[in-house]
């Protein structure tokens, strides 16, 4: 058992990686978007990575939580994460930058806690076993 907890704290860990280098690429392309031809491509593509690592994310959390035997928590923060990507794509598709922009700057903020919460929680708990 304790070895599939640390499988699935593993797994958690790169799905956060990957949400929040998902956050971070949107911010990049965001900029691209409004300097480039091809900056819209890169954004639309951005965006349904980001939300791919986002789902990753929420199932990493209920493996963890359900199986794993672990805490609810991060099942509740992967489905608030869930909820803004969702936001996101809506605001980016109707075009409301003065909503959608702050929106993302709030996302890459909370990606980066959670993934900082989740190599710190895994490395306090490696400890105390």
């Amino acid at each position: 058992m304790p070895e599939q907890k640390t499988r699935v704290g593993t797994f958690m860990r790169i799905a956060a990686a990957l949400q929040t280098a998902g956050v971070f690429f949107q911010a990049v392309t965001a900029g691209l978007l409004l300097s480039t031809e091809y900056g819209e491509a890169l954004h639309g593509a951005g965006a349904r990575g980001m939300y791919a690592a986002s789902m990753l994310y929420a199932l990493a959390a209920v493996l963890g939580w359900r199986p794993g035997g672990g805490s609810v928590r991060p099942v509740l923060y992967a489905a608030g994460m869930l909820v803004l990507a969702s936001a996101q794509v809506a605001l980016g598709i109707a075009h409301v930058a003065s909503v959608h922009v702050p929106l993302g700057v709030l996302m890459f903020g909370l990606s980066v806690l959670l993934l900082g919460h989740s190599v710190v929680g895994g490395r306090l708990r490696a400890r105390t076993a």
